[in-house]
């Protein structure tokens, strides 16, 4: 047998099979998702590059000529504009602050959606209400409640003097104002998420620890909190950046007033780009707060990697 025989009688055939039927799995697997790609490109990822390319440049809604490139001129602009950082420190304040009374809210409103108690399905609906209205719905309703004339003064002024606040529109009071509205519609979220964990803890260890002596606290502290912390790590997280990316609520409800003191991030680039037509300038803005959700993306992402490795 010559050497060339030898070759051909060892040159392995199946594996070429396998490659050439695993490079088509390929090509029909990237055919298949190439048109769930297309909008993903044309509707997320041009956009972005668009801003990110508006974002060095002078563009203006005020003119139309083809704007001129100006380098890094609006992020060293940015540094120096206090408004955008008395924006941010607001939206931390809200975002801190509404994601914190949703947990708590959301979680003590899940324990007792999850007790045998009277009226148990009626108590679920009104708790997933706010769920179901659209925001700008939310955001009028609200400002109806809020009125100088409103009931929620109404009601106040059964306990004393007349009360004639004007909560969305005084410095002290519409920051509050309008976190309560963000704990109240977020709250069905977390709320049924917290739910969902509670019926996953076995029933067993529940009654163990009853029979061990262990009261409702105790059965709580030891048992239910232990079982749903990564559940209350995620939700928290995810509302955090969600929270902190809020603008359609706050910009129905006070257009960032008074006197900016309602000012988040997102809605002051809005009002940069569409009011006072600084379109270069708020796509700065808007690549900053991009890298700062990213930042904070990335810090989920690890401490869930973390979460896993130490499993």
């Amino acid at each position: 047998m010559t050497t060339e025989s030898l070759a051909l009688v060892d040159k392995p055939v199946v594996p070429k099979r396998r490659s050439v039927q695993s490079r088509a799995k390929r090509v029909e697997a990237a055919a298949l998702v190439v048109p769930a790609l297309i909008p993903i490109l044309i509707f997320s990822v041009a956009p972005l590059l668009s801003g990110i390319g508006l974002a060095f440049t002078d563009a203006s809604l005020r003119r139309n000529d083809t704007p001129d490139f100006v380098g890094l001129q609006n992020f060293v602009d940015l540094l120096g504009d206090t408004m955008f950082w008395e924006s941010f420190r607001i939206g931390m304040v809200w975002a801190v602050s509404v994601t914190v009374l949703q947990l708590v809210a959301g979680l003590v409103l899940a324990l007792l959606l999850n007790a045998n108690l009277r009226f148990q399905g009626l108590a679920r609906v009104l708790a997933l209400i706010p769920w179901a209205m659209p925001p700008v719905v939310v955001a009028i309703m609200w400002q109806l409640i809020y009125a100088t004339n409103g009931p929620l003064n109404a009601v106040l002024s059964v306990f004393g003097p007349d009360v004639t606040t004007n909560w969305l529109g005084e410095f002290s009071t519409a920051l509050p104002a309008v976190i309560v509205v963000g704990v109240w519609v977020g709250m069905p979220q977390t709320t049924i998420t917290l739910l969902a964990a509670l019926q996953q803890i076995p029933t067993e260890q529940i009654e163990a620890a009853a029979m061990d002596g262990a009261g409702a606290v105790r059965r709580f502290f030891n048992v239910s909190l232990p079982a749903i912390r990564p559940v209350m790590a995620s939700i928290t997280s995810l509302n955090f950046i969600w929270n902190f990316n809020s603008f359609g609520l706050v910009y129905v409800m006070t257009e960032g007033g008074p006197g900016g003191k309602t000012m988040l991030p997102m809605l002051f680039t809005y009002l940069e780009a569409f009011k006072s037509r600084n379109l270069g300038y708020a796509s700065a803005m808007g690549c900053v707060l991009v890298l700062i959700v990213v930042a904070l993306l990335a810090i989920y992402l690890w401490s869930q990697f973390r979460e896993k490795e130490a499993k």
